[in-house]
């Protein structure tokens, strides 16, 4: 490795790209019709979206509210139902719909009763045609609201994955992170989410909270592997702004935070490798053996994404577009309310346009960003070019911050072990000028 300064390990989770504080009101008001007439239709994802919470954790800046006074799932479903029904229509009837794989995110899908969720699997399957038990279904819970009956609604309708946000088996470190909850009650939930009968438990787990310690940290790993989970993600935690500690911030410098969060990821990581899971990106580790039975970290931001909810994306090839976002309550309240009352979900509002030079950089970070690499010659089939042509300066800096592996198979673009424990280094690097600046202009609300 040369003298070249590394970035900061910790700069942004790259999630989706572009990122959606990128997105901008389309003037154009694009109808959905248009939009998905040349796309394929064949293995199409669906992510339904419940932007609600019992309590709102500290780190917390997904677009989600707490409580729903008045009605308001009702009324959420009720919108949700209209948009379905839109969106099945606009993707026409000329040639074959078929769902490959789907999730309900949030918030929290089961702080809805287990009616309403019943309602919510009616509405992929009988308005958007998703055969719900034949394909993977993900569904995140928490343990305040993993309940019996809803368990057992989910089970019922063919859900293959439950992911539930732990984050600390250490009851000091979940109030550090505003998060109140008693380890008593998460493995009461942890116990029936296993008694559900659904084949794959996830569950999430946070590093660097105020406070914490190797010790600790092995103490939470190790309560979770006691429940030998098919899956586990390990989240670096991020302060972000209009936030729970938003306000506060980390209780030591960034450069600090930085190397303990560092230590605390390669504990995490070599832990679970030495307990027999694979590592499949940054966060996210399987056990070996287990059956993917729902879908990886990045196949959910794929092209063919369909988003139902105010606060899901939707991704043809040429346009990401959704509703608009916020973190801060009331402005969460006022977008709820507004898509409550939406009649005509014909159109798309808020987006981004993807050329052929962005689609290239998508690819590149969901592929690269993996821990099984990329096919050099799968992109050069795809896009006409090598990866070297295109992002030959980018690639050239990892390789001087040692990030690649250079005993990678011939034909495999693949990070080495410091390559992913910077991946959200990494990723930043290659966002493109255009996306920074958006991102960079974008006014958190």
């Amino acid at each position: 490795m040369t003298g070249a300064p590394l970035p900061r390990p910790y700069r942004s989770y790259v999630y989706a790209y572009p990122h959606k504080t990128a997105y901008r009101p389309l003037p154009e008001r694009p109808g959905l019709a248009a939009l998905w007439a040349d796309e394929p239709k064949d293995a199409l994802s669906l992510y339904a979206h419940v932007p609600f919470c019992e309590v709102r954790c500290g780190f917390c800046n997904l677009f989600t509210r707490i409580g729903a006074p008045d009605e308001l799932t009702t009324r959420y479903l009720d919108a949700l139902d209209r948009q379905a029904v839109a969106v099945r229509e606009a993707l026409g009837d000329t040639e074959p719909v078929r769902f490959a794989t789907a999730a309900f995110g949030g918030g929290t899908p089961t702080f809805l009763t287990a009616a309403e969720l019943a309602r919510l699997c009616d509405i992929a399957e009988h308005r958007m045609g998703a055969d719900l038990r034949a394909i993977p279904l993900s569904v995140e819970t928490s343990p305040a609201t993993a309940t019996a009956d809803r368990l057992a609604v989910l089970a019922g309708r063919g859900a293959t994955r439950l992911s539930i946000g732990v984050q600390s088996f250490v009851d000091a470190e979940a109030r550090a992170a505003v998060r109140p909850q008693r380890r008593a009650d998460v493995e009461a939930a942890l116990g029936r989410i296993r008694d559900s009968g659904v084949p794959v438990l996830n569950i999430d787990l946070i590093y660097g909270i105020d406070g914490q310690t190797p010790e600790s940290w092995r103490y939470s790993l190790d309560a979770a592997l006691a429940w030998r989970p098919e899956e586990l993600y390990l989240y670096p935690l991020y302060v972000r702004p209009l936030t729970g500690l938003g306000r506060s911030g980390p209780a030591e410098s960034d450069r600090e935070w930085d190397e303990r969060r560092l230590r605390l990821y390669r504990q995490g990581r070599d832990h679970l490798l030495a307990h027999g899971y694979e590592q499949v990106s940054m966060r996210m580790f399987r056990r070996s053996g287990a059956d993917p039975a729902g879908p990886d970290d990045h196949a959910c931001q794929t092209d063919g994404m369909i988003g139902l909810g105010c606060g899901a994306r939707s991704y043809t090839a040429a346009l990401h577009y959704s509703f608009d976002y916020a973190v801060e309550m009331r402005e969460i309240r006022s977008i709820i309310d507004a898509y409550t009352e939406t009649a005509d979900f014909s159109r798309a509002e808020v987006g981004r346009w993807v050329d052929g030079a962005e689609a290239r950089r998508r690819h590149l970070l969901q592929s690269l960003l993996q821990a099984e690499g990329m096919e050099l010659a799968g992109y050069e089939k795809r896009f006409g070019s090598t990866v070297y042509e295109d992002f030959g300066a980018e690639l050239g800096r990892f390789a001087a911050y040692g990030w690649l592996d250079g005993a990678a198979p011939d034909g495999l673009l693949r990070l080495s072990a410091e390559g992913l424990a910077y991946s959200d280094g990494l990723g930043p690097e290659l966002f493109s000028p255009a996306v920074r600046a958006a991102m960079a202009a974008y006014e958190p609300k």
